[in-house]
């Protein structure tokens, strides 16, 4: 039978730790490497949702994107939602294991699932970081070329059709009627990135998180222009990637079930108010 030593071993094959970022915090989180594993739990958030859902589920290990504990915490203790996570997680016998930006980073990993779902055959890193162990690529985000140009209308919403349902919705930020070709994404958040994805010449940039400054001024700066911007919210543009690591999971992993959260932990309920013709207020 598999360990979690095993598990872990696929995972970090297909999304190496020494590639994830400095600040971030991936890797095991709580667990015995040489527990059993008989069952696989995928997620975007270890919520404890999501434990309990994998509990349910029969899941010895629980797999997710976000770290549990990015940030420093002094005390596990039940009264904090991150100590009530990993209570529930001990006692019911389940590892938990996160990979982050290595994930958003790898081949086949977060960026290439929002590319494929833009409708982009091939692409490359946006930001190029070299190659992992195996000679694969790795870089932050993905730049690449439609088939045929499409309006951006046409665009988003075969793009919104990829997407899981959330509150928000998709916002965009450009002419309808304008023709894209060259597209840039990035899955999570992605303001910091626009000048990049404006130099790369994307017509259209997909990301999540942005905020009113920088958005307002990307758009001043391009003067109506090109990138436009497409933000279809940070829980949405990460979920594509979960199908995608179960599939690469499954070449070393199968017989092992491996089951993908059906929990919508995006954090928005219902919208009041919103303007889709972008008219006055």
């Amino acid at each position: 039978m598999l360990t979690v030593a095993d598990v872990v071993r696929a995972i970090e094959a297909l999304y190496p730790p020494q590639t994830a970022d400095d600040w971030d915090r991936v890797g095991l989180i709580a667990g015995d490497p040489a527990a059993p594993v008989r069952r696989l739990h995928l997620a975007v958030d270890p919520t404890l949702a999501v434990v309990q859902e994998a509990l349910d589920a029969g899941a010895d290990l629980l797999f997710t994107h976000h770290p549990l504990m990015l940030r420093g915490v002094s005390s596990v203790a039940t009264t904090s939602p991150i100590g009530a996570t990993v209570t529930a997680a001990i006692r019911g016998g389940l590892a938990m294991y996160a990979a982050h930006t290595n994930a958003d980073k790898a081949d086949t990993g977060v960026a290439d699932a929002l590319a494929r779902a833009c409708g982009l055959e091939t692409s490359t890193p946006l930001v190029p970081e070299g190659s992992a162990p195996g000679g694969s690529l790795v870089g932050t985000g993905r730049v690449g070329e439609l088939p045929a140009p499409m309006t951006l209308r046409g665009f988003v919403e075969a793009l919104a059709r990829q997407l899981p349902a959330t509150a928000g919705g998709t916002r965009v930020a450009g002419d309808p009627d304008a023709l894209v070709r060259r597209v840039a994404v990035l899955g999570g958040s992605g303001d910091r990135y626009i000048d990049i994805a404006r130099a790369a010449g994307a017509d259209v940039y997909v990301t999540a998180d942005l905020k009113h400054h920088p958005a307002l001024d990307a758009r001043e700066a391009s003067a109506g222009g090109t990138p436009y911007l497409v933000d279809c919210g940070h829980w949405a543009s990460e979920w594509l990637w979960l199908a995608h690591a179960q599939q690469a999971l499954r070449a070393t992993l199968d017989p092992m079930p491996i089951h993908v959260s059906t929990l919508r932990t995006d954090p928005w309920t219902f919208v009041v108010g919103a303007n889709a013709t972008g008219g006055t207020p």
